[in-house]
């Protein structure tokens, strides 16, 4: 027997989890903190995020500095949020960090995590004909604007010969676009985990392509240029970024465990959490911000602009900030298996 989907009205939650999201949508500034001092730190997370990881990996310990945690829907606002200097600190993905710049933000991004982009899919259903990105000419294909599912859509139909001018874009959110998946009223769906791991699991489609290949799996942590201009809460931003590496290296070694933690924390089911884990979340290496990450967030933005989603040019290096680079492995370092 087929195990069903969780209704699309239930998936609306999923989209405090993840950093690639688009759109508009307010944050839950409850006055949750941790550690003690005179130094207080305002981070901005997602549900299921950094504040869940750090404290499955106990990294939330001995800290001579407060941080107060604010939860939002997906990257774009949060970002806001740090070019208002309302959050310190915040972890996004790859795509929001590009329109931000694009839009003049004050941002800065400081840390970064290389994994694979197999959880970066372009699903179809498993009934459907199509078994090539090729075939995806004059194709319905559902995705959210702006979100490194988008780009991830671009950069294989590119890969496949063809463009956004040769498919039929529905742009629709996640819950809308699993409805019209489900319902047969797009072809295809370009989406992130865990709603691949969702549709997976429940064996109601199939993978036609992934993001393996061709986009850059990175995710970042980003702050406020003025955070970084005060010497005590960059050096609060310094430790906060050591703890959030050993709880993704934690995550490597504890898969089932974050899985629990992960699905508990977010409602997901836990063989969806799991398959998630595996699929993406536990291959992220943490990084360096270097010349060949710019590199490859500036091809985003290039990207974006020439389709006039993004207004001007950008130049994506005038948005980070590699102090805090220390010893770590080149951008370029493989994603774990």
């Amino acid at each position: 027997m087929r195990r069903l989907l969780v209704p699309a009205a239930l998936l609306l939650p999923l989209t405090l989890l993840l950093t690639s999201c688009g759109g508009d949508s307010a944050a839950d500034t409850g006055a949750r903190t941790d550690g003690s001092g005179s130094v207080t730190l305002s981070v901005g997370d997602q549900k299921g995020g950094s504040e869940a990881i750090l404290r499955a990996a106990g990294e939330l310990k001995n800290l001579d500095y407060r941080i107060k945690w604010s939860t939002f829907t997906s990257g774009p606002p949060l970002l806001e949020a740090v070019n208002a200097g309302a959050v310190d600190v915040g972890g996004v993905g790859n795509t929001p960090p590009v329109f931000a710049a694009g839009a003049g933000s004050r941002i800065s991004v400081v840390a970064a995590w290389h994994g694979t982009s197999r959880g970066d899919a372009v699903l179809v259903r498993d009934d459907s004909e199509l078994t090539s990105p090729k075939q995806l000419k004059g194709k319905s294909v559902a995705v959210a604007q702006g979100s490194s599912a988008h780009y991830q859509l671009v950069a294989s139909l590119e890969a496949a010969g063809l463009s956004l001018k040769d498919i039929k874009v529905k742009y629709l959110q996640p819950a809308d676009a699993l409805a019209a998946f489900n319902s047969g009223k797009v072809d295809a769906w370009a989406v992130w985990d865990p709603y691949t791991s969702q549709v997976l699991q429940g064996r109601r489609g199939r993978v036609l392509t992934t993001g393996d290949g061709v986009t850059n799996g990175l995710s970042f942590q980003v702050a406020s240029p003025a955070a970084l201009r005060d010497s005590k809460k960059a050096a609060a931003v310094k430790d906060y970024l050591a703890r959030l590496r050993r709880a993704q290296d934690w995550v490597h070694g504890h898969q089932a465990e974050w899985a629990k933690v992960w699905a508990k924390d977010t409602g997901l089911p836990y063989d969806v959490a799991l398959a998630s884990v595996r699929r993406t979340n536990a291959t992220r290496v943490a990084v360096a911000v270097d010349k060949p990450l710019i590199a490859s967030e500036q091809r985003i933005a290039d990207t974006f602009t020439e389709l006039n989603l993004i207004p001007k040019k950008v130049d994506f290096g005038d948005f980070v900030d590699p102090r805090f680079n220390g010893d770590l492995p080149p951008s370029t370092t493989p994603a774990k298996n």
